[in-house]
C-alpha cells in the first residue's frame, strides 16, 4: 500500500504563485506589444507615408518600383503610403464600437443579473433583437442615415452588437450576483450602484477584456464588409478596407494593392485577439484543487 500523496502548504503554494508571476509578465508581454506596435504604426501611418495618398506617381496597378515600393493602385497612386495612412480611421471606428458595445453591456448585463424580474425582460428584448441578421441590419441602418458614410456604419455594428454583448454580461454576472456576499450586502441595504460597481464588476474583468476585443475585431469586419458592399468609407479615402474593393479587378496584375490591405487587417484582428486574451486576469485556483 503506498503512501498518500503530500498536499501543497498554503506557504508553498503561495510561493509557487509568486514564483509564476514573472513567467506570466513575459506571456502576457510578448502577446500584447505586437498588438500595440501595430495599432501605434497605424495610428502614425499617416505621418511615414512617403508619398501623398491622392495622387497618382504612375500607372495603374503598376508594378513595385523605385517610386513605388508596392506598386500602385487602380489609380496609380502609391500603395504603400495608402496601407500607412488607410489603418488610423478604421482601427478609431472599430475602437469606438468596443467602447461603446462593451459599456452599454457591461451596464445593462449587470443590472439584468441583480434584477431577475428586470432581466428577463431585457433578455427577451435580446433575443428579439438576435434575430435580426447583422448584414441586413447594417444595411438598413447605413442606407436610411443621411448620407451614410463611416459614421452610419459604427452607429449600425454598435446596435446590433449590443444584444449579444448584453446576454454574454448577464450570463457571467447572474452566478456573481447570486454568491453569498453580494446577497448579504442586497440585505444590508446596500444600492443597486453599489452592488454593480464593487460586488459584481471587479469579478467580469476577464469577461469585459475578452468581450472587447472580440468586439473590436468585429467592428474591424463589420466596416471592412460594409466598405467591401459600396457602404461606409467612400473614395478616395484611403481606408484598408476600401483599398480591398478598390483593387480587386487588378489583383492578377499587382497583388499587393489587395495583399497589403488584407494583411493588414489580418494582423491586426490577431493580434488584438492574443492581446486581450493575455491582458485578461488569470482566475484564481480553488484551493481544493491545489
Amino acid at each position: 500500500m503506498t503512501a498518500p500523496t503530500p498536499t501543497d502548504t498554503p506557504a508553498e503554494s503561495t510561493a509557487a504563485a509568486r514564483s509564476s508571476r514573472p513567467r506570466r509578465r513575459a506571456r502576457v508581454l510578448l502577446r500584447a506589444v505586437p498588438a500595440g506596435l501595430l495599432v501605434l504604426l497605424a495610428l502614425t501611418g499617416p505621418l511615414l507615408a512617403p508619398h501623398a495618398t491622392d495622387t497618382p506617381l504612375a500607372f495603374p496597378y503598376a508594378t513595385a518600383g523605385d517610386g513605388a515600393v508596392l506598386g500602385g493602385d487602380v489609380l496609380g497612386r502609391d500603395v504603400l503610403s495608402r496601407v500607412l495612412a488607410g489603418g488610423a480611421p478604421l482601427i478609431a471606428t472599430a475602437l469606438c464600437i468596443a467602447v461603446a458595445v462593451t459599456t452599454v453591456a457591461t451596464v445593462v448585463g449587470i443590472i439584468a443579473a441583480l434584477r431577475p424580474a428586470v432581466g428577463r425582460w431585457i433578455e427577451g428584448a435580446a433575443d428579439l433583437a438576435i434575430l435580426l441578421p447583422a448584414v441586413l441590419g447594417i444595411m438598413l441602418i447605413a442606407l436610411a442615415w443621411p448620407g451614410g458614410g463611416r459614421l452610419a456604419i459604427g452607429v449600425a455594428a454598435t446596435v446590433l452588437g449590443i444584444p449579444y454583448a448584453v446576454r454574454i454580461v448577464a450570463a457571467a454576472a447572474a452566478p456573481i450576483a447570486a454568491t453569498g456576499y453580494v446577497e448579504a450586502a442586497a440585505a444590508g441595504g446596500e444600492r443597486l450602484w453599489h452592488l454593480a460597481v464593487r460586488e459584481v464588476l471587479p469579478n467580469l474583468r476577464a469577461t469585459l477584456v475578452a468581450l472587447f476585443g472580440l468586439r473590436f475585431v468585429e467592428g474591424v469586419y463589420v466596416v471592412s464588409v460594409a466598405a467591401f458592399l459600396q457602404l461606409g468609407p467612400q473614395p478616395p479615402e484611403a481606408d484598408w478596407a476600401l483599398m480591398i474593393r478598390e483593387n480587386a479587378a487588378g489583383i492578377t496584375l499587382n497583388p499587393w494593392a489587395v495583399a497589403a490591405p488584407c494583411l493588414a487587417i489580418g494582423l491586426l484582428a490577431v493580434s488584438v485577439n492574443l492581446a486581450a486574451e493575455a491582458l485578461a486576469p488569470a482566475r484564481p485556483i480553488p484551493e481544493t484543487q491545489l
